[in-house]
């Protein structure tokens, strides 16, 4: 039976309504789940569960833009057992195609979720000792106190060290940080967005001290947990090998080490208004809700989104400062910038150093 006009568009207008749903629903329920893992891997960081592993895939995916800064260097993986660490296997393997001199890695006794064993060091050299691939057994030693980063003995590991690469524990984040700042360490570390809002470490972002590394968000694949955590959510999930993933789209490398996409030039296209980029009502600066749409001609503070530093250029832009502290600063109180009345997310405030 033919459909007459109107029934015909009444039945067109439902189907769309009906396919609009089914993709708000979809969108609703992958941001839902993404939000459920950021919310664990903060709960995780308040609670010190820091047993979060790297992927391999996520190490060989980054590592592959810093091959020149390696030759005949020593690394340092200090929060990484070597029987499990996927850092000391990527290091373990290409040992000689990055041109290593040696590798060490430690790791705490409490972090060893898999066999709760007193902690350990491997110092190697590259010594294969007939195997195809070396066996991380062959090279460890039994360490004299719990291999925390802190202690006398990792401090002197550390002194050895040219580069430190790993993943360290959330909780300790701005004290780990500090530590190779204080050693004048080259580093690559795995960390997580909000980081960058931390006090200690926006200002060495501010001062180019540190930035951020070449993957981050969605190109992480998640990370290995041990068995006694719970997995919530869609982007939680068992993989072939049974390893419990939890997947997150707030991480991201920070580093001191130069890489090309650093001096990329952000390509700017859109022009200013005032409309379109208005004023916050507690700071002298416009805002700029995505990197994208930073303006071409305008001379002034902007204020964009923290996930902007994944593309800063310290040759393009200079960094004024980060909202709580210019507010603080201004008006006496803690608040983020606020537009008509609704305190938004995190901002970084930046300037054009073209113009």
């Amino acid at each position: 039976m033919m459909l007459k006009p109107k029934a015909l568009n009444r039945s067109l207008r439902a189907a769309k309504a009906t396919k609009h749903d089914t993709l708000a629903s979809r969108t609703g329920r992958v941001k839902m789940a993404r939000e459920g893992a950021v919310k664990y891997l903060h709960k995780a960081r308040n609670e010190k569960k820091d047993e979060f592993y790297t992927i391999l895939v996520d190490i060989e995916r980054e590592l592959k833009h810093y091959k020149k800064h390696f030759k005949n260097k020593v690394v340092l993986c200090n929060c990484d057992d070597p029987k499990e660490s996927n850092f000391v296997k990527f290091f373990s393997m290409n040992f000689e195609h990055v041109g290593l001199k040696k590798l060490i890695a430690t790791h705490y006794k409490d972090a060893d979720f898999f066999t709760r064993e007193p902690p350990y060091k491997l110092e190697y050299t590259g010594a294969k000792k007939g195997k195809r691939l070396p066996d991380p057994t062959d090279f460890m030693k039994a360490m004299i106190g719990t291999g925390d980063f802190r202690s006398a003995e990792c401090i002197e590991l550390l002194e050895q060290a040219d580069i430190v690469v790993t993943n360290p524990p959330f909780s300790l984040f701005r004290e780990y940080v500090t530590q190779l700042e204080e050693y004048g360490k080259k580093f690559l570390i795995v960390a997580n967005w909000n980081a960058v809002s931390y006090k200690e470490i926006f200002q060495l972002i501010k001062k180019n001290r540190i930035w951020i590394g070449i993957n981050s968000n969605r190109n992480f694949s998640g990370f290995v947990v041990p068995k006694h955590y719970p997995l919530h959510g869609t982007e939680a999930r068992i993989d072939e090998h049974g390893n419990r993933i939890v997947s997150s789209n707030n991480t991201c490398w920070f580093t001191n080490m130069d890489v090309t996409k650093r001096h990329e030039e952000l390509i700017l296209y859109k022009k200013y208004t005032k409309t379109e980029y208005p004023k916050y009502d507690n700071y002298d600066a416009i805002e700029v809700s995505k990197t994208a749409d930073i303006p071409m001609d305008y001379d002034g503070a902007m204020g964009v989104p923290i996930t902007f530093l994944d593309k800063y250029n310290p040759e393009q832009f200079s960094i004024l400062g980060i909202d709580r502290p210019l507010v603080e600063e201004l008006t006496g109180k803690v608040s983020r910038f606020r537009l008509n009345g609704r305190e938004l997310y995190a901002r970084v405030v930046i300037k054009n150093k073209n113009l």
